[in-house]
């Protein structure tokens, strides 16, 4: 996101985490040190770099904390981040997947993967639409990822509440949610979980609308040979310039309504676990 709605929606995704009995913990690089929740000032910091932050996934990470860069960090390094101290839970808008044409170009994002070996479960709305789901979901089977769907039985297009595909595993409430993340810990399967939470529907863009707009910036990015970690970001910044805008305010709406999902699956979860250890406390 730009600035300042960047400052702005980090601001208000925190605010909304607090409100709902959990604690909000930003990640990101500063000069070289990973930041697992960031102060106010480090957030104003992180959000007018902007783009001169560099987009770290997990093949990154090395490289900015070694030369002491500032790095935002894409789903992967999240996810390895949190992982390292016991947060169970991250809320983002949407995950990287497998690109339209990736059964060409092979670039396929680094948030499958991590997802296949780091045990965090994700809440979003579904991978980013630029992209192609059907083989997305495909890869995280072949990961063994759990995809489950919140209060639905579609997988969401980010944009849009339906993609036209199924999944098997329907969540209803955030202590559905917390008992699958709980069963994927103690059987140590060591992947990730995906929860995908369709967009609200007031706030759902016209599909048509959006996919012409992906289909000419797809076209820009080929024309100008944009490939690799830089084609997400020229994506969704053409689709948003192609839709007047309409594109960006989905975007935050999602992210939003993501945090409030994503802070009562947590206090669910932490409720959970309180009460197992309670118990293993009884005596009968």
């Amino acid at each position: 996101m730009p600035y300042p709605q960047n400052l702005e929606t980090a601001k208000e995704v925190e605010a909304i985490v607090r409100k709902n009995g959990a604690v909000p913990a930003t990640v990101a690089i500063l000069d070289g040190k990973p930041c697992i929740g960031l102060s106010m000032e480090e957030l104003e910091r992180l959000a007018t770099l902007g783009t001169r932050a560099q987009k770290t996934a997990r093949r990154d990470i090395a490289h900015v904390v070694a030369s002491r860069g500032n790095g935002a960090t894409t789903v992967s390094a999240t996810m390895y981040f949190a992982s390292m101290v016991g947060i169970s839970v991250f809320v983002t808008g949407g995950i990287g997947g497998v690109h339209r044409h990736g059964e060409q170009t092979m670039d396929i994002s680094s948030d499958l993967t991590e997802l296949g070996r780091t045990p965090v479960a994700v809440i979003s709305a579904g991978v980013k639409s630029i992209l192609d789901i059907p083989r997305t979901l495909e890869y995280l089977e072949t990961q063994g990822v759990c995809v489950a769907t919140y209060k639905t039985n579609e997988f969401p297009a980010f944009f849009t509440e339906k993609s036209g595909c199924k999944v098997t595993c329907r969540v209803d409430t955030p202590e559905d949610c917390a008992r699958l993340i709980d069963a994927n810990m103690k059987l140590k399967l060591g992947t990730g979980i995906l929860i995908a939470v369709p967009i609200p529907k007031e706030h759902s863009a016209s599909g048509n609308m959006i996919e012409s707009a992906i289909q000419s910036a797809l076209r820009e990015a080929r024309d100008k040979n944009i490939t690799g970690n830089a084609e997400t970001p020229f994506l969704l910044a053409r689709v948003n310039e192609i839709t007047g805008g309409a594109s960006l305010a989905s975007n935050i709406a999602l992210v939003k309504n993501n945090s409030l999902v994503g802070a009562k699956i947590a206090v669910a979860l932490a409720q959970l676990r309180e009460r197992e250890h309670s118990n293993r406390g009884k005596t009968f």
